[in-house]
């Protein structure tokens, strides 16, 4: 919990002085005490009260006084909330190790496949948006509700060149803030309160390698964290060697070829395995960011995958000011004080004593 007007704490300090102002209303009390000859006439003229009943009152006075402190503070909690303005960037690796045939056909077809029907499923939800990434990355479409426009652009990719995952990431982050003003581009320097949430827009980066070019994704991630949008990371493809098989459609050409027992930039997974994502990078952005890490190894996976997404990324934490509950709550306790008070202190009818 935070507070907006914290230096209206300061009201707290008139709980001592009212403490202050009974006790010494007490000692003015028993000064003023009268002698009497007989205890009998003092308990038919003055009504009996415990203890307890004395103290309760001034006790739920001293507390709601001090919740109406704290409310005037105007405090804030951090709750879930639905989002409904969302946008997602799904970044998609196109580096030359997604021509691997451990995904058949292979893994840049089955990615085509998942992510479009991640796509429909998204229909008339928030905006989506695509990057592509190899050894540079660009937006292929910036983000839009236009489900059609998402899957033409799906079917045109080609795989071929290195892998820049922190490329992918600053890309992302920069189409987000052409339709959220609430989110600054990559490299403004952004200080994040850490009790405001996330952000309603969010990153989802599919790849099948470890970054080897441009910024490093840790740099990247901190950007991303700095604004509140959450990574989400898909580790995508088997360690198992196995051919590339593209299609004249789908190649773009590998970034130096192969060579040195390499993959000439088309991946590099952890290890030195070019087929294998860095799992461990992975974790780590998803974890800087608040995001989740997911292992796909098959068509299925990947689905399942991007169908877990929706519940995680939809449901963001939002700053809500809860000084009225405060404010009620405080008030009550103040008027169940004077109520107790004044009904514990009435005028109770006493039987009258006859001489007989």
């Amino acid at each position: 919990m935070s507070f907006s007007w914290p230096w209206a704490l300061l009201a707290l300090l008139i709980l001592p002085l009212v403490f202050a102002a009974w006790w010494l209303a007490r000692r003015w009390r028993k000064r003023a005490t009268v002698r009497v000859t007989s205890i009998a006439l003092v308990r038919i003229a003055v009504p009996g009260r415990s203890r307890w009943r004395r103290r309760i009152p001034a006790a739920l006075l001293a507390v709601g006084l001090a919740v109406l402190a704290v409310g005037a503070a105007r405090p804030q909690a951090t709750v879930p909330v639905a989002s409904s303005s969302a946008t997602i960037m799904l970044a998609i690796d196109t580096s030359g190790s997604m021509c691997a045939t451990d995904v058949p056909p292979n893994r840049i077809t089955a990615a085509e496949q998942s992510a479009g029907a991640f796509i429909k499923s998204q229909e008339g939800g928030p905006r989506i948006g695509i990057v592509v990434f190899s050894g540079s990355a660009v937006v292929l479409v910036p983000p839009t509700t236009n489900t059609q426009q998402l899957l033409n652009a799906l079917g045109g990719l080609t795989a071929g060149g290195a892998t820049a995952i922190g490329e992918a990431i600053l890309t992302s982050l920069d189409a987000i803030a052409q339709v959220d003003p609430a989110v600054a581009p990559s490299g403004a320097t952004v200080k994040h309160n850490l009790g405001a949430g996330y952000a309603d827009d969010v990153i989802v980066v599919l790849t099948d390698g470890s970054s080897n070019r441009g910024v490093a994704p840790p740099v990247a991630a901190q950007q991303a964290a700095a604004r509140g949008v959450r990574v989400f990371t898909i580790g995508y493809g088997t360690s198992n060697p196995t051919q590339l098989a593209c299609d004249s459609t789908q190649f773009g050409g590998y970034g130096g070829g192969f060579g040195g027992g390499g993959f000439g930039g088309g991946g590099g997974g952890a290890g030195g395995n070019p087929f294998q994502a860095d799992y461990a990078a992975l974790m780590q952005i998803a974890k800087t960011t608040g995001g989740t890490f997911y292992r796909a190894q098959d068509a299925s996976q990947l689905n399942s995958a991007l169908a877990k997404l929706p519940a995680a990324f939809t449901i963001v934490h939002k700053q809500v000011d809860i000084a009225a509950l405060f404010a009620a709550l405080g008030g009550l306790l103040i008027a169940v004080a004077v109520a107790l008070s004044l009904w514990w202190n009435r005028a109770v009818p006493r039987p009258r004593v006859t001489s007989s």
